[in-house]
């Protein structure tokens, strides 16, 4: 009987049962041969209930959370919006009418200019660019860098002392004061100087008996906004401004109204690009309702000297109109003009 069931398993068979599934393998020399599989194998290819379970994961302890404390999901969620519940955002007009920010105007073609009719007068500019020709420029240029006496101001702002970026000279009989700090009268004026002074008082029709000298050596020198509105200079004062050497740009802006507070946001704003040989004259009440600037540069720039003439009065001339000029009684600068 035991023979019979030998020779039954000569066959190879799987037999599947609830513990694990076995292979019965025969050989020729011994009795059959048991291999058990291995569970990743066992798991992959045997599919039954009798599948061992995965174990339980453990409960968490402690107190059980009270259910009024759960947040919930609202049964009527509020509109998506700004605000919830009554709280919703609400568009309001604003206070203040929106503006756009006027553009920028560049002038660069000679002529006479009306930038505005108010408040104080007619602003007018007379753009001039080859005042002098190249040449008399280059050589003006050279002599007048290496000439004149260039120095640094120091001037003072709420008490601070301060260095201008720029050098300065100052020529006119009267001394000159600006930024709390000033600048001694010169009656020693360059013959080249007298000789510029000449040629702008023909072509302009205005007589000048001071003159400013600007330096900018490179690209960080500068000058901020400002007028040219001392009293010293009298009511709506001409500035003849004659530019030698790097171009560099010249800005002007609008003085703000009243209602501004100061604010220079949207006032109107000009570009000038001063070039070798270029005469500006300003004239009429640009002083008055205009700032101008030179301001840094970031790039390059070579140095540009900036001749400002103007007329300086004395203290008891000063109320005089624009076509007033100090005679000789008062200061013996007109001989001074004309010689």
């Amino acid at each position: 009987m035991i023979a019979n069931h030998i020779n039954s398993f000569q066959a190879d068979f799987f037999q599947v049962t609830q513990d694990r599934a076995v292979k019965f393998v025969s050989t020729s020399n011994r009795g059959p041969h048991l291999e058990v599989m291995s569970d990743k194998r066992q798991r992959a290819r045997v599919q039954g209930s009798w599948a061992k379970p995965l174990p339980k994961q453990p409960r968490p302890t402690g107190a059980i959370p009270n259910p009024s404390s759960v947040v919930k999901p609202s049964a009527n969620p509020p509109p998506a919006g700004w605000g919830v519940g009554q709280r919703m955002f609400e568009y309001q007009q604003p206070a203040k009418p929106v503006r756009d920010v006027p553009t920028e105007k560049v002038m660069e073609m000679g002529g006479d200019y009306e930038i505005s009719h108010g408040p104080s007068g007619v602003s007018r500019l007379r753009l001039i660019p080859g005042f002098l020709p190249p040449e008399e420029a280059d050589w003006a240029f050279s002599k007048l860098l290496a000439e004149l006496p260039w120095s640094q101001k120091t001037n003072y702002r709420q008490g601070e002392a301060y260095e201008e970026p720029r050098l300065t000279c100052w020529y006119g009989e009267l001394p000159y004061t600006y930024a709390h700090s000033t600048m001694e009268a010169n009656t020693q004026w360059h013959p080249l100087l007298v000789t510029l002074r000449c040629a702008i008082e023909k072509a302009s029709g205005h007589r000048f008996n001071s003159l400013m000298c600007n330096l900018y050596r490179n690209c960080k020198d500068s000058i901020g906004w400002h007028s040219d509105d001392e009293a010293a200079l009298g009511t709506r004062p001409t500035i003849a401004s004659l530019s030698l050497g790097d171009m560099r740009v010249f800005s002007l802006r609008k003085q703000p109204a009243p209602e501004e507070n100061g604010d220079y946001t949207y006032v109107e704003r000009l570009r000038i690009p001063l070039t070798h040989g270029t005469l500006l004259m300003m004239e009429g009440a640009t002083q008055d309702d205009w700032q101008h600037s030179v301001a840094k540069e970031y790039h390059d720039r070579g140095p540009r000297i900036n001749l400002t003439f103007r007329t300086m009065y004395p203290e008891h001339d000063r109320d005089q109109g624009p076509d007033y000029h100090p005679n000789t009684k008062h200061t013996g600068l007109h001989k001074q003009l004309h010689t």
